[in-house]
């Protein structure tokens, strides 16, 4: 968030990633790894900038400088970072400071929805090798994060996933069930709403595959789109960018079945896996 944040307040002063670096006496290349959130935040370079890009106002240079300060204090997900690829550490720590996260899925189970058997399936699809350790971590992680949805002022999450889903038994069929039970129950939660895509509708064109749409608490902050590849991810927080995903979020939620016809397509599926 600090990264973006400092971006954008470049690109509003009409300053070069170049004469950036040269404040801090640094790179440029470092200037963008420090935009994109790839590097730690030395509060002596974050406020050399600051005075660069012209921040007069008190309140919001002690803010900023207090998410440098943070930004630097691992999260509980480092203890993971044997793992977990350093471009999803990047989403982990979003998406614990989201306050709403929209999401759409084509594949599987959104990871924040995942029971821990589920998980363990989809983590080994493809990878028999990996050793049981590392497989338990990933598991542990993505269970883990599901922390947002049940602490005290938790994340709203509003997830489409298309009906396959629930007709691929990830796992086998005992697992799969107990997923579409722990599905039938964590869609009652208030903070969650659920949406399934019929057979019966094309869906969006414009939707291609899975993404999410975060949005923070902070006013200021924008959006981010985030788009999972094999090996790496896309963070997209440009207004033209934001505009389009949330058009298309938005036409999925309208083509979607209603959140009222959610509990009886979970309980359809639930009686295909009997």
């Amino acid at each position: 968030m600090l990264g973006g944040h400092l971006r954008r307040m470049r690109e509003a002063a009409g300053i070069s990633r170049a004469d950036a670096g040269w404040q801090i006496r640094a790179s440029e290349s470092k200037v963008s790894r420090m935009e994109l959130g790839r590097v730690g935040f030395k509060e002596r370079d974050v406020n050399d900038l600051l005075d660069l890009y012209e921040m007069k106002d008190s309140q919001e240079r002690e803010r900023l400088m207090e998410l440098a300060r943070a930004a630097n204090n691992p999260g509980w997900w480092s203890r993971y970072g044997d793992v977990m690829p350093s471009w999803f550490a990047n989403y982990v720590g979003l998406e614990v400071a989201a306050k709403l996260i929209r999401t759409y899925e084509v594949l599987f189970v959104p990871g924040l929805l995942q029971t821990e058997d589920y998980a363990r399936a989809v983590v080994q699809l493809g990878k028999a090798y990996l050793p049981a350790d590392e497989v338990n971590q990933r598991v542990s992680l993505r269970v883990t994060r599901q922390q947002i949805l049940t602490r005290p002022d938790p994340a709203r999450l509003w997830v489409v996933i298309d009906e396959a889903v629930l007709h691929r038994p990830v796992g086998g069929r005992a697992t799969m069930r107990e997923q579409i039970e722990y599905l039938i129950t964590v869609s009652q939660l208030p903070n969650i709403t659920l949406q399934i895509m019929p057979f019966s509708n094309v869906g969006y064109p414009g939707a291609g595959g899975a993404f999410s749409i975060l949005r923070f608490p902070e006013g200021d902050l924008p959006d981010v789109v985030y788009i999972e590849h094999a090996a790496s991810a896309l963070y997209l927080d440009k207004l033209e960018d934001l505009d389009e995903y949330a058009a298309i979020m938005e036409a999925l939620t309208i083509a979607a079945a209603p959140v009222n016809a959610t509990q009886s397509l979970l309980a359809e599926a639930l009686q295909r896996m009997t």
